[in-house]
């Protein structure tokens, strides 16, 4: 299976750029050249200087290090936020599609319920009752996910329940949850493997939007949707201010939708075949 990773050209490069952001994310206090939260009213939205490569914002602050200190949040909301809907999604959809009956009903009808909603005016209303921050975005963005990963689960578990050894290994005894924890959730996280990646990156898009509002991570603590709302009045007199953080955005979520596409080839093979 290692193999199969390494070979896959599109893995490797989207790894590439993935896994030293994820190093950044952790290590970032460590190696900021500056305080990011630090004003320098002499020195307010130059493009470059020595001591701030990448220049500074409308208060003087160091752009690159209020970008080390923004991949935090970000990754954190969303990769927390994917976690919290691929929970509670497969065991919506496993229990809706291995039971069914009233337990199918009742949890299929919800999600339908939430999907009518678009995900960023769903999210807006509720961190309108429950306020910003980035745990409140975390558990706001998996709840609005959460109907993807119970979808996919749901179609899942139906197709493997039909099999011919499922049906054999419950006629033998076997209990519910052996069944559930032994053959269903095996053979269905090939696709929930997959959805992971693609809610990352929608998760990823839709804290940056928050952010960009307003709504997202409480300032001064840096995020990149927040600089790129903040920037763009001043795009005229500092153009450079609005690109850092909208490229470093845009190469993230290329990675991960790259990474989604490798993993769909490398899981199911047969996609790739059609």
């Amino acid at each position: 299976m290692l193999k199969k990773f390494i070979k896959n050209k599109t893995f490797v490069i989207s790894f590439l750029i993935l896994f030293p952001m994820l190093v950044i994310s952790v290590i970032g206090p460590w190696i900021i050249p500056h305080d990011p939260l630090e004003i320098d009213s002499n020195n307010v939205l130059k493009t470059s200087l020595p001591g701030h490569p990448l220049g500074t914002d409308e208060f003087g602050r160091d752009i690159l290090s209020r970008l080390i200190l923004g991949i935090r949040p970000t990754m954190l909301v969303a990769l927390g936020a994917t976690l919290i809907a691929f929970t509670f999604g497969s065991i919506f959809g496993v229990v809706a599609g291995y039971f069914r009956g009233v337990y199918e009903k009742t949890i299929m009808r919800v999600v339908d319920i939430v999907l009518c909603f678009p995900p960023i005016l769903l999210a807006l209303m509720v961190v309108g009752f429950w306020g910003a921050g980035i745990r409140n975005l975390m558990i706001i963005i998996g709840i609005v996910y959460i109907p993807r990963f119970a979808r996919l689960a749901y179609s899942s578990t139906i197709q493997v329940k039909g099999l011919e050894y499922v049906q054999s290994e419950l006629s033998l005894g076997a209990s519910h949850l052996r069944v559930l924890r032994k053959i269903i959730f095996p053979n269905i996280l090939s696709p929930l493997i997959i959805q992971i990646s693609l809610t990352i990156a929608a998760a990823i898009l839709l804290e940056s939007g928050l952010s960009f509002l307003g709504l997202g991570v409480i300032p001064p603590e840096p995020s990149w949707g927040q600089m790129i709302g903040q920037s763009r009045g001043y795009i005229a007199t500092n153009p450079m201010y609005v690109l850092w953080p909208s490229l470093f955005l845009g190469l993230t979520m290329l990675a991960i939708n790259l990474l989604g596409d490798s993993l769909r080839d490398i899981l199911d093979p047969k996609l790739k075949m059609k």
